[in-house]
């Protein structure tokens, strides 16, 4: 029976992270060009990807801070921030605690959560209706 010595190993250590951070710009890139291109959209799930401490934080610096940031409140908060590429965004959602339970990256115009939604808009309109005719006779009040 031939013995397996550690020497046999090739065991490497230190902080070089999974290398994950610059496929994700290009996958980012790749699908930023498809956007523009053909109106597709894609998000990203950061939490799905393997990275080693740091390189989410890596990710965020490259992708920079834009223009636009809101905040969504709804059984948690969550965060949208555009990147400094128009068409990026960073999506973090948070459950009651404050804890992070969800990371995307979302390229798109602007993140689906944040459009008001066909049945919002209709609720909207009806409560606009009849504050315009809460009079009864119609007249603009």
């Amino acid at each position: 029976m031939a013995r397996t010595t550690l020497a046999e190993f090739a065991i490497e250590v230190g902080d070089a992270g999974t290398h994950n951070v610059q496929p994700l710009l290009h996958e980012i890139r790749h699908a930023l060009a498809q956007l523009l291109e053909q109106g597709k959209e894609t998000v990203i799930d950061l939490r799905s990807i393997p990275l080693a401490p740091g390189e989410e934080a890596a990710i965020e610096q490259a992708l920079g801070e834009g223009e636009v940031r809101a905040t969504l409140s709804a059984l948690g908060p969550s965060d949208f921030r555009e990147t400094s590429y128009p068409g990026v965004w960073v999506v973090t959602h948070y459950n009651r605690d404050d804890q992070i339970v969800g990371k995307f990256v979302e390229v798109t115009s602007a993140p689906a959560l944040l459009r008001s939604q066909t049945e919002d808009i209709a609720a909207g309109l009806q409560r606009l209706e009849a504050r315009l005719t809460q009079d009864g006779g119609g007249r603009v009040v």
